[in-house]
């Protein structure tokens, strides 16, 4: 295990019922923008019972952050907070929303070169003051609700960025205001979560006990609930364990001191960007090609995933290996996920333009190792057809 550094200063305010507590959660003398994306945070009711807790402060709304938030919309965001003076900031949705307000929270404590805030990677954003935001979760997926990164769409391209100054200040995690959310994004949430600790763990070994420990126990908890809530929408015992599960995900316990492997999140921004297809869904759509194209680098994690997550103790190691990634895409295909490229009419063509546009990103070195080149890359999404 490497040596590492731990904070999370983010305070999670878990279960139902909670959503009374937003008074003493936001300061009493808060000008507070509340961000969401779509209209189900009105259709439903979420904005009215939020706005009626935060009655007594001065509070605004801006509403159609994208599901891949767009930096020209968000500008529109950050206008609105400096010409209002606003210093709270309130995300109400999922993993768009919480992104788009963290970069709303950096960009409106600066006065120009905005974009300058995407282009510094996994890097932080050199920023030495941000406004401060909570987040109302209303859909379980990237974890962004207690950790400092986010993810922006400019020019047609997904930037990642990450400061310490966006960790929210509380997160409320509510699976009542979950409950009305589409088998779709429940599916896409799943996948998200479930790669979010996959790219974590199936590494190398490091003798990371508890990392490994707590990793398994999150896939295992997804592969028991993750489809129950797809398909019950009523059961709030696994709804609960899914939204928790989503949140540990990326709070970054379970990466501390230890290599990390991103590729399968780079591969699939790049397939939203260009294709529109939902972030989850191409997350799943390359996993299980990348770790068949990836087994023998990744040998030895792969054999404690197929033991430990899913069980299989007999047979040789390679098919233990094999029935291992079977399974995974088993998954995913359960929560009506197509797993083919060719489903969405991505052929030869479209994935070349794709490897060109990793390549003009700089994306041409993956993996935890730096040695996943773009001709392999090329090679995962030819099989993923």
């Amino acid at each position: 295990m490497q040596n590492f550094d731990y904070f999370n200063p983010t305070r999670i305010v878990f279960g139902q019922d909670r959503l009374a507590e937003l008074n003493q959660l936001i300061p009493a003398n808060a000008r507070v923008l509340i961000l969401y994306g779509g209209g189900s945070v009105k259709r439903f009711g979420t904005l009215d019972k939020i706005k009626a807790q935060l009655a007594e402060r001065d509070v605004f709304e801006f509403g159609g952050i994208e599901a891949n938030p767009e930096f020209t919309t968000l500008m529109n965001a950050v206008e609105l907070v400096q010409r209002e003076k606003i210093d709270f900031l309130l995300a109400v949705g999922g993993g768009s929303v919480m992104d788009g307000t963290k970069f709303v929270a950096l960009a409106a404590e600066q006065q120009e070169a905005h974009e300058q805030i995407l282009f510094h990677g996994f890097e932080p954003v050199p920023s030495t003051s941000a406004i401060k935001l909570g987040c109302v979760v209303t859909l379980p997926a990237t974890g962004s609700e207690m950790n400092t990164f986010g993810v922006i769409t400019f020019n047609q391209q997904k930037y990642p960025f990450t400061s310490p100054l966006v960790y929210p200040q509380f997160s409320l995690l509510d699976p009542d205001l979950t409950l009305t959310l589409p088998q779709e994004q429940i599916a896409n949430g799943v996948a998200d979560a479930f790669i979010h600790v996959i790219e974590q763990y199936l590494t190398q070994p490091q003798n990371a006990k508890v990392q490994d420990r707590f990793s398994e126990g999150l896939l295992k908890t997804l592969i028991e609930d993750g489809p129950v809530t797809y398909n019950d929408g009523q059961d709030i015992a696994a709804r609960k364990n899914f939204m928790w599960s989503a949140t540990s995900a990326l709070n970054g316990l379970i990466g501390v001191g230890v290599m990390q492997d991103w590729s399968t999140h780079m591969i699939g921004h790049e397939m939203t960007a260009m294709f529109g297809i939902a972030h989850g869904r191409t997350l799943a759509i390359v996993l299980p090609s990348l770790l068949r194209e990836r087994k023998e680098h990744k040998r030895d994690k792969l054999l404690q995933y197929a033991e430990r997550v899913w069980d299989i103790t007999s047979g040789s190691d390679d098919e233990k290996i094999d029935l291992a990634i079977d399974n995974t895409e088993r998954f995913f295909n359960s929560l009506g996920i197509v797993t083919q490229l060719s489903h969405y009419g991505i052929d030869d063509e479209k994935i070349d333009t794709l490897v060109g546009n990793m390549e003009k990103m700089g994306l041409t070195h993956l993996s935890e190792t730096g040695d996943l080149t773009l001709d392999i890359v090329r090679k995962i999404l030819i099989a993923a057809k």
